[in-house]
């Protein structure tokens, strides 16, 4: 049994790393950080192989397709991803594009890649990771909303194809509120309200997208926000988004 995630030298693609050798399975992790990757590869039960890349390169998705092929990926979790604050007109063009690469280009081709292969094994799962803030518009970190509204979507339809087809690929989306990890650095932001714990999260989720659920969102309070935000109108989410928002501004 093996496992492809990226993203996996920190945060909850770590702590998916953690939980799925726990299980039994061998990794693959794919991320920047090598030193971590080589910690993390000493310290799981399981075989671990690492794989340095930059995945907003379109090139190195190809390659790292290449390598991983032949290894017969059970679950492909595609966690890189991270966020940004600020208002629109003032963010910065490149680092906005740098995020769309690696939020949806980066999951959309590997989804494609792993997926076609999968299907033709006929059985696999692929665990999308998203946000709960795919559901809704994001004033002061549009861009990142808008990019997990895309893997929010995707998911989605891909699910139905497959669900109609009766295949044995299952794909889930999972949708967190704040999570404890380092994405709130990499944004520059604060908290705006307490972050659940990274191993509970994924745990979780490889839990639930074992029971081929969906849409997975941890945490109650995360799920009552979702479920009232239906009964509000469009315009006052986005007051209501806009001022939690503003809390998460660094002073």
């Amino acid at each position: 049994m093996k496992a492809l995630i990226t993203g996996g030298s920190s945060g909850i693609g770590y702590s998916m790393a953690k939980y799925l050798s726990s299980l039994g399975y061998d990794l693959i992790l794919v991320a920047r950080d090598k030193e971590k990757l080589q910690k993390i590869q000493k310290e799981l039960p399981t075989e671990v192989k690492i794989i340095v890349a930059d995945l907003s390169n379109e090139a190195k998705l190809k390659e790292l397709y290449v390598l991983c092929k032949n290894d017969n990926i059970d679950i492909l979790i595609n966690n890189a991803g991270f966020g940004m604050f600020g208002a629109f007109a003032e963010s910065d063009l490149n680092r906005e594009l740098e995020m769309i690469n690696l939020n949806i280009k980066t999951l959309h081709i590997l989804t494609k890649f792993f997926l076609k292969d999968m299907k033709k094994r006929g059985k696999g799962y692929i665990l999308n990771v998203s946000s709960a803030a795919s559901f809704q518009a994001g004033p002061l970190m549009s861009t990142y909303y808008a990019t997990k509204s895309y893997v929010t979507k995707l998911t989605l339809a891909i699910y139905e194809e497959l669900r109609r087809e009766k295949s044995g690929v299952h794909v889930s989306c999972l949708c967190p509120g704040p999570v404890v990890t380092n994405f709130n650095d990499v944004a520059n932001v604060q908290f705006a309200m307490k972050g659940l714990d990274s191993d509970f999260v994924a745990k979780y989720a490889i839990d639930k997208m074992f029971k081929n659920k969906l849409i997975i969102v941890p945490g109650f309070k995360m799920k009552a926000t979702l479920f009232f935000n239906r009964f509000v109108s469009s315009k006052f989410a986005l007051k209501v988004v806009y001022n939690f928002q503003k809390k998460k501004e660094k002073k």
